[in-house]
């Protein structure tokens, strides 16, 4: 196999960050990688293609220069990939949120990213995968690295695709968000079931399948998720007045939520989701589709690179 490195960039990651930041990120490449190519996505869905194609041409390394969103697509492209030596997979995080890298313990200090990808240390680690309703009412299946979540988290992914990313950037952004998402979600009666179990019926906030600890760019769901225990994190967070949600959110900011009694934490690899009205399900901060919906956990699916 070729000791080839693709990077994959989403010029659009970081509210347009990620792409004003290629030619300092190709000099960088240059200096501590031996061997790489660097393309750019053209649009949501690129990435999994540029993945699957760059595993498929035999590259041994292939690096997302991108935030999380652009890091599922990529992972939808290589898992279904039956290869006898799957490529690694690098994390050079540039977007808003960069959630998993944080979980990871990762700045987010581009030359430092690049350096730790040239040195190459290796993890193996757990993967998550997601049928669902799509828009369309046909099968989704995604897979993703972080967390899937749904409820009010789902409803304010789904606000930031429909006003097409405009506004302000960073924490402050996703604080906005939240308060949205919180305004226009109803709170239907939901069904969850772990590893076939029922554990949750009723009036739900938010529910967050973690295989990472952070979304919503920061906030602290699942404190003690492991990326390669073999297990879901699954946070469960009842139905509550929209007052004690916003009390909730900023516990949720320290990872303190857990004290409370209306959320639970419950572990498992195989989630069932259905609900009497539609609610929106979000994968690493793309929002996807509608229950009915599956979450299986992959144990040991890929090899991260550069950690």
């Amino acid at each position: 196999m070729s000791a080839h490195t693709l990077v994959i960039v989403n010029p659009a990651s970081g509210s347009g960050t990620a792409g004003r930041r290629i030619p300092e990120l190709e000099r960088l490449l240059a200096a501590h990688v031996v061997d790489f190519s660097l393309v750019r996505t053209q649009g949501p869905g690129h990435a999994e293609q540029l993945a699957r194609e760059g595993a498929l041409a035999g590259a041994r390394r292939i690096a997302i220069a991108g935030g999380d969103g652009t890091v599922s697509e990529a992972l939808s492209g290589l898992l279904p990939l039956a290869l006898a030596q799957p490529p690694e997979l690098g994390l050079l995080p540039l977007g808003s949120g960069r959630d998993f890298a944080r979980g990871l313990g990762l700045g987010n200090d581009l030359a430092a990213s690049v350096q730790r990808l040239a040195r190459g240390r290796l993890r193996t680690v757990d993967a998550g995968r997601v049928v669902c309703c799509g828009p369309d009412g046909t099968e989704r299946i995604r897979h993703f690295l972080n967390i899937t979540s749904f409820g009010v988290s789902g409803e304010s992914t789904l606000w930031v695709q429909q006003r097409g990313r405009r506004g302000r950037r960073g924490r402050a952004s996703y604080l906005q968000s939240g308060v949205v998402g919180l305004l226009r979600y109803r709170s239907p009666q939901v069904a969850i079931a772990i590893d076939g179990r029922p554990a949750h019926r009723g009036r739900l906030m938010l529910a967050a399948v973690a295989n990472g600890r952070y979304f919503g760019g920061g906030m602290h769901v699942a404190p003690h998720a492991q990326i390669d225990d073999g297990l879901f994190d699954v946070v469960i967070v009842d139905g509550m007045t929209k007052l004690q949600a916003l009390a909730c959110f900023s516990q949720l900011l320290r990872g303190r939520h857990l004290r409370r009694p209306d959320v639970r934490v419950l572990r498992g690899r195989q989630v069932e989701i259905e609900a009497d009205a539609p609610i929106w399900l979000e994968a690493d901060g793309e929002p996807l589709g509608t229950p009915p919906a599956r979450l299986s956990l992959l144990p040991r699916a890929l090899t991260l690179c550069g950690l």
